[in-house]
């Protein structure tokens, strides 16, 4: 039964369906033909054999006619069957919309874009090879025009980059995604939200649902300001105690709970020992770096 992740990927491209082919001339510089439409069209792919073949989903560019198809699998994990299916799945559409055909391979692991990416030896000259997108080749969406221009790809840029050990650029285009959600239908704004949040790591989640998308205008160094702004609101507590609290439950979204030793050593901390943590936890990839700047 196909996940939450593999439907979630695809529901961005049967709203938009021409992501796929933006996102084939974009991300990964191929050529595409000319075409006025772009739909979501059977993903059956049976030929007259008794065989059954489904694909994810089929998009099929138009110009009057058809002028080019394009098969998306969403792949989760390493799958050796798919190698002998994906060729399939390109002939069969091919054959039935008289026009050239490719597969794109989108995939939420890199080492899975790894292993997806591989030639595939059908005998004799022939090979085969999809297209393949992996969280490194989908862009990091930070222009508002852009994603407001193109939300489906703000979103799938989200969901891709939420985690990223930069959890400042992750909470910036997170943001971005979900400020051009929220023009949106009430139904798809609420859906990519949704998914927005659930992809960020703790610490960029924590940030990002205590923003008001309607109200904050974007400026570059926003999670710094957030931070200084939780830190500054602990001042109300006393000082020092209070930006303590605020940096220890940033540190614990991001790193995960808190050992006595480390909470004992935030809690002694000076007021500009705090803040020289709270910058270096945007960026920091384990605890000790955040605490000690190695």
């Amino acid at each position: 039964m196909p996940s939450q992740l593999h439907e979630s990927h695809l529901l961005l491209f049967r709203n938009q369906p021409t992501l796929a082919a933006d996102l084939i001339r974009g991300a990964l510089g191929a050529w595409l033909p000319e075409f006025t439409r772009a739909q979501v069209v059977s993903a059956d792919l049976t030929d007259i054999q008794p065989a059954e073949y489904r694909a994810d989903m089929v998009i099929q560019l138009s110009d009057a006619e058809p002028v080019y198809g394009i098969i998306i699998e969403v792949q989760l994990s390493a799958d050796n069957r798919k190698r002998f299916i994906w060729p399939a799945y390109v002939a069969n559409l091919r054959a039935r919309l008289k026009c050239p055909v490719s597969l794109l391979v989108v995939t939420a692991d890199e080492a899975v874009a790894r292993w997806a990416g591989e030639n595939i030896q059908l005998g004799g000259l022939h090979q085969f090879k999809p297209y393949v997108l992996g969280p490194s080749g989908i862009p990091r969406v930070t222009d508002e025009a852009l994603a407001r221009d193109n939300p489906e790809l703000a979103v799938l840029s989200a969901m891709a980059h939420g985690r990223d050990a930069n959890v400042e650029r992750a909470l910036e285009i997170a943001f971005v995604a979900q400020k051009a959600s929220a023009g949106l239908d009430p139904d798809r704004s609420t859906i990519y939200c949704d998914l927005i949040t659930r992809s960020l790591g703790k610490a960029a989640r924590y940030a990002l649902n205590s923003m008001d998308p309607q109200k904050y205008v974007f400026k570059s160094g926003f999670a710094r300001k957030y931070i200084a702004l939780g830190m500054k609101k602990g001042e109300a507590k006393g000082e020092a105690r209070g930006r303590a609290a605020v940096v220890m439950r940033l540190l614990a979204l991001r790193f995960g709970p808190l050992d006595s030793a480390t909470t004992q050593a935030v809690r002694r901390a000076s007021i500009s020992e705090l803040e020289a943590i709270a910058e270096r936890l945007l960026t920091a990839r384990t605890l000790q770096q955040s605490l000690q700047g190695e």
